[in-house]
């Protein structure tokens, strides 16, 4: 027998169990979206376009639909003109709670009881109806929730496993409350539906309901931790929540977002895990200190480059090193290891600890702890300065803004990882482009003549535009400046939305890049505090955890 499938909280589960259906939430995430492409607009969420994959790769056959949003009348239109269904049914249910919507859905529900029982070959079964509801029960214990629109499950899998407190899913269809109190044993199939109907309209609202005020106990709870809220790409129902969230909870708050497919929930693992730690909370017992020479490592594994630091016991830089990372991050970080262990006349065995950090730091096995670059880089920044609130971190791959507290953890920040644009990555194309290496582009575009805008920070269309720039025979130092500028922008809006403070370091390698450096400083309206250990940053602040254990 077909599963059922359904995808909102609203759907009358209940009511299809009576009529021998086996109901499933349709949550997965898949691989991405080769056939729903086919048949969709680019435009439509990553959910709406999950469905379709689903039903379209075969796995689905008989799916409840409520009418949530536009997307989901898009895919109900789309599935029924398929043929590929052996049942479809979209329920029809008002985004409000009053008497004239209660009086809708119950004839909704009757309505659906006559098609699905059509289909099945059922008649409604009252027992099976009322031994149907299953009430929820609240977390009472310390936790984290997700909220916002609804999470796949692989992602929600990898958020436990990041989280040190239980994670309880909040979202969309998951915070379900139908049937709190049971109807009274002598109602008629009519009385129940209007029963039914009161109960499904009157659950914690969602935010395509009118009245969403009711949402406010999911984050007023007094054993809440913090929040992850999620929402997804080209959906705007649940943007406007975070902002009064925001603005209403003392919680740690994090705000992520997917496209709905399993390689977008890779993307987010560091800011989970960087969330996690700034939580404060410890989930393991420290092991026991061992009686070495008291020296400590920090391997922090960067797409371009694996900078390693040793620390002596009273935390002075012993050696230092920077090596390109290569084809694989552990052969990258085993490489600069042992050229640190050289230079400082150390063997491995005088090693008490090693913490790894960076994008490569689970690919390492020769660490005793991995702790996310963002937890790093605050960390290292800090050690080095103090008085430093803000940090500006433009790695390979990604760039990132953290803001810290007085001791320097993590009070903040955010990433810029969906692409290339404004990172080290984004700048070693330029420079391709230009004919010059990374270390010539950073040393021109300081004595520019002509305010060059670049218009694009995609790299393949700023690609294009350096060509043509080129083929005005521009001069390359205004070029330079307009990519700098690009750039800085880019950075700028990360410090805005973060609530940057002075004072500002800049860490990684592009804070050798002179000309970004100034046109940055212009933009902020400060001075940048640069070390000569700045590239350091992510490994001096894990050799720093290193010592700790």
């Amino acid at each position: 027998m077909n599963k059922t499938y359904y995808v909102c909280k609203y759907t009358p589960v209940e009511l299809l169990e009576a009529l021998g259906g086996e109901c499933e939430i349709l949550n997965d995430m898949p691989e991405g979206f080769d056939l729903a492409e086919q048949v969709a607009h680019p435009n439509i969420c990553g959910f709406g376009k999950a469905v379709l994959e689903a039903v379209l790769a075969g796995k689905v056959k008989e799916l409840v639909l409520v009418n949530c949003c536009d997307t989901i009348r898009s895919v109900y239109d789309i599935l029924e003109d398929s043929g590929e269904m052996d049942f479809l049914y979209m329920v029809d249910m008002l985004h409000c709670d009053t008497s004239c919507s209660r009086e809708r859905t119950a004839a909704q529900l009757k309505d659906l009881v006559r098609a699905y029982g059509e289909y099945k070959g059922t008649t409604f079964d009252k027992e099976k109806f009322l031994k149907a509801f299953h009430p929820k029960k609240r977390m009472q214990d310390p936790h984290l929730a997700v909220l916002g629109a609804r999470m796949g499950n692989e992602l929600f899998q990898m958020t436990q496993d990041a989280m040190p407190l239980p994670v309880v899913n909040e979202t969309c269809v998951n915070n379900r409350s139908v049937g709190d109190t049971l109807p009274e044993a002598d109602l008629d199939f009519d009385q129940l539906m209007e029963w039914y109907a009161e109960e499904l309209l009157h659950q914690i609202p969602c935010m395509r309901m009118m009245d969403h005020a009711g949402r406010k106990q999911l984050y007023q709870d007094p054993s809440l931790k913090g929040i992850i809220y999620h929402t997804v790409k080209f959906c705007d129902f649940y943007s406007f929540e975070y902002s009064d969230i925001k603005g209403h909870t003392d919680v740690p708050l994090l705000k992520i977002e997917s496209d709905y497919t399993v390689q977008s929930s890779g993307q987010l693992s560091t800011r989970l895990e960087a969330f996690a730690e700034s939580l404060n909370i410890e989930t393991e017992t420290r092991r026991e200190k061992t009686m070495g020479k008291g020296y400590f490592a920090g391997i922090d594994s960067g797409s371009t480059s694996t900078d390693v630091v040793i620390l002596d016991r009273d935390k002075k830089i012993v050696s230092s090193v920077i090596m390109p990372t290569g084809a694989g991050a552990a052969n990258g970080a085993e490489r600069a290891l042992e050229e640190a262990l050289r230079q400082s006349n150390l063997n491995r065995e005088d090693i008490d600890a090693v913490v790894t950090t960076g994008y490569g730091r689970t690919a390492i096995s020769d660490g005793d702890k991995s702790i996310t670059e963002i937890t790093c880089h605050a960390r290292g920044a800090h050690f080095l300065d103090p008085s430093v609130r803000t940090v500006v971190d433009i790695g390979g791959q990604d760039s990132k803004v953290i803001r810290l507290n007085d001791d320097g953890s993590v009070k903040n920040f955010v990433m810029n990882d969906k692409c290339a644009a404004g990172t080290g990555r984004f700048l070693e194309m330029m420079a391709k482009t230009m004919e010059m290496s990374l270390d010539e582009l950073s040393k021109v575009g300081l004595s520019y003549q002509e305010d060059i805008t670049i218009s694009s920070m995609c790299t393949v269309f700023a690609e294009s535009e350096v060509v043509s720039l080129i083929a005005q025979n521009k001069a390359t130092d205004d070029i330079v400046h307009g990519l700098n500028k690009a750039v800085a922008a880019k950075t700028a809006s990360l410090v805005k939305r973060v609530g940057g403070e002075e004072a500002y370091m800049m860490t990684g390698g592009v804070a050798q890049n002179q000309g970004l450096v100034k046109t940055l400083e212009e933009r902020l309206g400060t001075k940048l505090v640069i070390s000569d250990k700045s590239q350091l940053c992510g490994a001096l602040g894990a050799a720093l955890f290193a010592t700790e254990m």
